[in-house]
């Protein structure tokens, strides 16, 4: 690591209003721009913002760097984001939900099955674990790339393909036990 990101820390310690200040203002839209593309939700990405600065306030006497200042805040924006996201369960909704669709040729049993398959699913997905059901969404709702989302969570392109393969096993599994049961 550069003494220079050492110094942020050691000037955070020893003028920590002004630094925090210098820290804020160069960070805060970064660290936004990576809240928003987990949350989707400016409010919420702001509000994660401002959380990540007032922990980094907090814990200013006790923060030791093992790399660059940029990577220790992009990863303090993720962790605060998954905390969220895990507080917070997801709906995740398709923009056409099974329950919409309105076809005469479709009897209301097959609505009923097709809402009982939407509803499934959407549980699935909010029951995933944390770093499953992030990782999944932004594949499959935010159209990310393996890799993009690699860079994004600061996570290997493998983990990310093992994590989608993980979420779209349970999902099966969880979509398998419908079918049958509707047999």
């Amino acid at each position: 690591m550069i003494a220079e990101e050492q110094n942020i820390i050691q000037r955070l310690r020893e003028e920590p209003n002004r630094t925090l200040k210098w820290i804020y203002d160069s960070y805060y839209s970064y660290v936004c721009s990576v809240v928003y593309k987990m949350v989707n939700d400016s409010v919420i990405a702001e509000d994660i913002a401002q959380e990540v600065f007032f922990e980094i306030w907090k814990k200013r006497e006790q923060i030791e760097l093992n790399v660059a200042f940029r990577p220790y805040i992009r990863r303090a924006a993720v962790n605060r984001t998954l905390n969220h996201l895990r507080g917070k369960k997801i709906v995740f909704e398709e923009q056409e939900s099974a329950l919409e669709i309105s076809n005469d040729q479709y009897t209301t049993l097959d609505h009923l099955q097709a809402g009982e398959l939407q509803e499934t699913i959407n549980k699935t997905i909010e029951n995933l674990p944390d770093k499953c059901r992030v990782v999944f969404a932004l594949s499959r709702f935010e159209s990310l790339s393996y890799q993009e989302i690699a860079n994004q969570l600061d996570i290997s392109k493998k983990t990310v393909e093992n994590q989608i393969s993980k979420a779209i096993k349970i999902l099966r599994s969880a979509v398998s036990v419908v079918e049958e049961k509707d047999i």
